[in-house]
């Protein structure tokens, strides 16, 4: 296994050689192959053991045999202890979920503070063909069908060719010591039920079934290269990038047999799981929208419109003192004053100074919302001008007002008050200004 090893690593992997690396050392085979592998190859490891304290006297006892396998080899070793299940308690999440992002939180921790390259992890071959089982019991896309993958921006998995077989056969002829977790006998978890149920029967069924497993994800790898490649292609065509939003043209899209494909490869990524959902969005009435955890997608005319979700409430307000020169937040507006107007634009107004009473205030519109727009006559309803403007949903949803003593002076990009405007009789000009 070694020399097969030195091979994986020279072909495929020749990156780590010159490397500092992190291996994450649970105690277990797999983890303690992986170390004197990499030991015996001369590579540049350290190692990261997590006492996540949920075996009691058996967890200390893993910690105790990684220090002492480490001092054996001169390896040098971090160690860090969670109260994982409090984590859990207050995240409100599962303790295999709360685990694994206090495992990798610390593992990149370590590497920044530490000017380490790559964490290994020990992961092969039946890891890999567990977890596309799972995925697919649980009815994934093309991308859960992969298996795992061998790297992951710093996250490489040395060990996925080789199978859990190969692993301890290497461990026992060369007198290895390991741990054995006893979470791992109980069928408590979906995926030692699969391991210990369910693989068994498809290797009576297929003695081969992991070389067979390797083909596969090899055919599906090919697929989805594939399948990116073609939504990058129609992404460029249909989806408008502009100002932290993504409008996706459907006229466009929907002249393709397979859009909601493509849906599914542009929104997936951002926690949107409710297809049926998604589905009727597309022919759904303007103003109809759907929710991830973070960001929105939003039905308009003839778009639908993706976007992140905002942070602001609704009825905030931001006040502007008067010697103020800029504001960063909720948006990036500057204040000067100046001798003249230049040419004017949307996201550029100039006021008459002795007309504004401060503070200023910048907040969203309301229903209700009235002002006098600029080079019309008389007043107008907020939500009669964006509609005379065709304004669209998402804009709307977002727009912010500036104003003075309640009274509107800009809907902020769109248009300015009549009453606020420089005149002939005008002595100081303010310009405002709104950066992108």
């Amino acid at each position: 296994m070694l020399a097969k090893f030195q091979n994986h690593i020279n072909q495929n992997l020749p990156f780590l050689k010159e490397k500092k690396l992190l291996l994450a050392t649970s105690g277990g085979i797999d983890s303690m192959v992986l170390l004197h592998l990499c030991h015996d190859l001369k590579l540049d490891v350290r190692v990261a053991h997590c006492n996540f304290q949920l075996r009691g006297d058996e967890s200390d006892e893993d910690e105790k045999f990684v220090k002492s396998q480490c001092e054996k080899l001169d390896v040098l070793m971090f160690v860090n202890h969670f109260d994982t299940k409090k984590f859990a308690e207050t995240q409100k999440l599962s303790i295999q979920v709360v685990a694994r992002n206090l495992r990798y939180e610390w593992f990149n921790t370590l590497l920044i503070n530490n000017d380490y390259d790559y964490i290994l992890t020990a992961h092969h071959l039946d890891d890999s063909l567990e977890t596309f089982l799972i995925n697919f019991t649980r009815g994934s896309g093309l991308d859960g069908l992969t298996g795992i993958p061998q790297q992951n921006g710093n996250v490489v998995r040395s060990l996925l060719p080789f199978s859990r077989n190969e692993i301890e056969a290497f461990a026992k002829e060369n007198k290895i010591q390991w741990r054995e977790d006893s979470s791992n006998a109980s069928d408590k978890y979906v995926r030692n039920k699969l391991r210990h149920d369910v693989i068994p029967i498809l290797k009576e069924l297929n003695s081969s079934l992991l070389d067979s497993f390797e083909n596969t994800i090899s055919n599906l790898q090919q697929a989805q290269t594939l399948v990116d490649d073609a939504s990058r292609i129609v992404y460029r065509k249909v989806v408008t990038d502009m100002n932290f939003q993504k409008r996706i043209n459907l006229t466009e899209l929907m002249q393709l047999p397979n859009y909601y494909a493509y849906l599914y490869q542009w929104l997936e990524p951002f926690g949107f799981s409710d297809w049926d959902s998604i589905t009727d969005l597309v022919t759904a009435q303007s103003g109809k929208q759907i929710h991830s955890q973070n960001h929105t997608l939003l039905k308009d005319r003839n778009e639908l419109i993706f976007f992140q979700k905002q942070k602001t409430e609704g009825n905030e307000e931001f006040l502007i003192e008067k010697d103020q020169k800029d504001v960063k937040f909720p948006l990036k507006i500057s204040f000067c004053n100046v001798d003249d107007i230049s040419v004017q634009a949307t996201n550029t107004i100039f006021v008459d100074e002795e007309k504004l009473q401060f503070p200023l205030e910048i907040r969203k519109w309301q229903e209700g919302d009235w002002f006098y727009p600029q080079g019309m006559n008389g007043k107008k309803k907020l939500s009669k001008f964006f509609k005379d403007e065709k304004i669209s949903l998402l804009d709307k949803s977002n727009a912010w007002l500036l104003c003075s003593e309640n009274q509107i002076v800009w809907v902020i990009g769109k248009r300015q008050d009549e009453r606020f405007k420089v005149t002939t009789q005008t002595t100081q000009i303010i310009q405002i200004q709104l950066h992108e």
